[in-house]
């Protein structure tokens, strides 16, 4: 099951939340759902190397507030906060004239941010580092951040190879079948003159509920009246 479902998607409402937090009539929602999209394609697209890990999108009264997780927040900011007020004058008009809020975090960890460490690796491979080299030294700064577990697929013509194949490290371990467990997962696409390489990124954070509190719920379970 953990290799057909997404890592995030699988957890909702167990380990992690929606990214787009919002309620629309039946009329609506495609057309909002749609809009999400294309608000976070032009984020992407604009700020591809700042290290985005996710973008969320609230919606309350006419008002979208975009939520943007970044590593490098200053670049997204820019010189007079220029860059995010261009952002916010884009965004306007892409959502039919709604008033936008932005908002900015900061991702402490970079390394333990399975986007970011997907999007270091493509932007590596197409300056055309080792792809060995590259992966390996992504999964020891992983592990070293503290991270109990992280795999690295690259697939494509790896290296400039003839034929497209699949190159797949891990260290520790990654329980995809255990929804307690905190899995962050990243995607990202290198753009080589001789093709497309995709990156896919694991990383196994820890459980959100300890095995203590897992046997203490299963008491209290059967103590009740």
């Amino acid at each position: 099951m953990g290799q057909k479902v997404h890592p995030i998607g699988f957890r909702l409402g167990i380990t992690e939340q929606h990214r787009s937090r919002w309620y629309a009539t039946k009329h609506e929602f495609g057309d909002l759902l749609v809009e999400d999209q294309k608000i976070r394609r032009h984020i992407h697209k604009q700020f591809r190397f700042t290290g985005i890990a996710k973008i969320e999108i609230e919606r309350a009264a006419g008002t979208v507030k975009v939520i943007i997780h970044s590593a490098k927040p200053g670049l997204i900011y820019g010189k007079k906060q220029a860059r995010v007020e261009k952002l916010r004058e884009d965004l306007f008009k892409l959502t039919g004239g709604r008033e936008v809020a932005i908002e900015v975090r900061e991702v402490k960890r970079p390394e333990l941010s399975a986007q970011v460490v997907a999007e270091s690796i493509a932007e590596q491979l197409e300056k055309r580092s080792s792809f060995r080299r590259t992966i390996k030294r992504a999964l020891e700064l992983t592990m070293s951040a503290g991270a109990k577990g992280c795999k690295v697929m690259v697939s494509g013509r790896l290296g400039g190879a003839e034929m497209a194949r699949r190159e797949t490290q891990m260290q520790g371990s990654i329980p995809l079948s255990t929804l307690r467990a905190k899995i962050d997962y990243g995607f990202a696409k290198a753009v080589a003159s001789y093709g497309s390489m995709g990156v896919k990124v694991w990383i196994y954070l820890g459980e959100e509920f300890s095995e203590d509190d897992r046997h203490g719920a299963h008491a209290q379970a059967r103590q009740a009246p």
